[in-house]
């Protein structure tokens, strides 16, 4: 929750800069609070704060089990190796997106209205997320809330695995020994967790672009993309190579904002639910 709630207007301006071509994240700001109103920046939110809780602790507990079941001749005392991290966050990625895939379409079509992209929703067509999870099962079934699974999975499960792995070196980087100890300050969680974000974002970005455009087309308007291969080509041919990276600068920041308030909620809620709270402070260190 609290990933999702401190980087929301910052993915909705992320979503509208790859899904057509509107100008800077700036731009793109000034005008959805000029012509629909801050809430517009909001919009969708209800989707993935509704399952973000399940979500994440099903992430956290799978990559938990994987990073150790991938490299097995760690002790259990130990923590885990940087291959069964990596390993760990590959596979955990790629099972999310059995539950990543229809909350990130229902967020996608929200985050989309009132704007002029061909595969978005008319204006007005959704009040909330039961509306449109509702509309896709009657017209588009139960295939129809999984489109762009696979774009998903191809997309999580490097970037999950970049993702643990850079959390899990840069906090021992910063903080010697935390690894095992569990000490780290609230800096380390937060810049750690940070750079994982933005380490995942980076190596999966073009694929994130390609996913955006075939979650946002739906039934209603003409189908502009035939697939994730014709979904890069036609839009690499119309718009460039650079399309693949657009908005790359507002997904890093919001990346580093969310995933250090992920992982410092994550250690501080582990830390007051079976350690009593013990955590260092820069005061501790100094």
């Amino acid at each position: 929750m609290a990933g999702i709630i401190s980087g929301y207007p910052l993915d909705t301006l992320r979503i509208r800069q790859q899904s057509t071509d509107s100008g800077s994240a700036l731009r793109i700001l000034r005008r959805v609070v000029a012509t629909e109103g801050p809430g517009a920046l909001y919009r969708g939110m209800a989707a993935p704060l509704a399952s973000v809780t399940f979500q994440n602790a099903m992430v956290f507990q799978i990559y938990a089990i994987l990073s150790r079941a991938f490299d097995s001749s760690v002790s259990a005392t130990d923590p885990p190796s940087y291959k069964g991290v990596a390993l760990g966050g590959v596979g955990t990625g790629a099972l999310q997106s059995l539950v990543l895939t229809p909350v990130e379409l229902i967020k996608i079509r929200l985050q989309l209205q009132n704007t002029t992209f061909p595969g978005s929703q008319s204006v007005g067509a959704h009040t909330g997320p039961i509306s449109v999870a509702k509309s896709i099962l009657k017209t588009e079934g139960l295939r129809g809330i999984y489109r762009g699974f696979t774009i998903t999975a191809l997309r999580d499960a490097p970037s999950h695995g970049f993702y643990f792995w850079t959390y899990e070196y840069m906090r021992e980087q910063l903080h010697p020994g935390c690894r095992k100890s569990g000490q780290e300050t609230l800096r380390t969680m937060l810049i750690a967790g940070g750079l994982a974000g933005v380490a995942s974002w980076v190596c999966c970005y073009p694929l994130d672009v390609v996913k955006t455009r075939l979650q946002a087309q739906s039934p209603a308007s003409p189908q502009k993309y035939n697939g994730i291969i014709d979904c890069l080509h036609k839009s690499v041919k119309q718009e460039g190579y650079s399309i693949l990276w657009r908005g790359l600068a507002t997904a890093v920041a919001r990346a580093f904002v969310v995933n250090g308030a992920i992982f410092s909620a994550y250690e501080i809620a582990l830390r007051c639910l079976f350690n009593s709270g013990n955590i260092q402070t820069e005061h501790n260190l100094e």
